[in-house]
């Protein structure tokens, strides 16, 4: 009788084995849950990143707005009539070579004024 009952558990072990580890089974299941959950993160950041770019894409478009400010701050560039005033930062040596017509150092800050 023991001998059937060793049997017995031996033969429901065996059985059980491919529900819990087997191709199928809970922890691949449980392994796949957890790539899903990472793939929607990241879906989640990468959506965020498309609708901000999105977001630019029709600024520039419909807007001049935009397109001013990336033409000031990148380019240097200033209106007819508008005084541009530049405060250089003690902390950095300034450069004796930069041409007034250059756009302004990234260490400087900048102010614009209407006379």
């Amino acid at each position: 009788m023991r001998l059937l009952a060793v049997f017995l558990a031996v033969l429901i072990a065996a059985l059980q084995w491919p529900l819990w580890v087997g191709k199928g089974g809970w922890l691949r299941v449980w392994q796949l849950d957890q790539q899903v959950a990472e793939r929607k993160a990241q879906n989640l950041r990468l959506q965020e990143r498309n609708d901000a770019l999105d977001a630019e894409v029709r600024d520039l478009k419909t807007g001049t707005d935009a397109i001013e400010e990336r033409a000031r701050n990148e380019l240097g560039m200033i209106k007819q009539e508008e005084v541009f005033f530049q405060i250089l930062d003690k902390r950095r040596p300034s450069v004796a070579s930069s041409s007034p017509a250059s756009p302004p150092a990234a260490a400087s800050t900048s102010a614009k004024t209407k006379p």
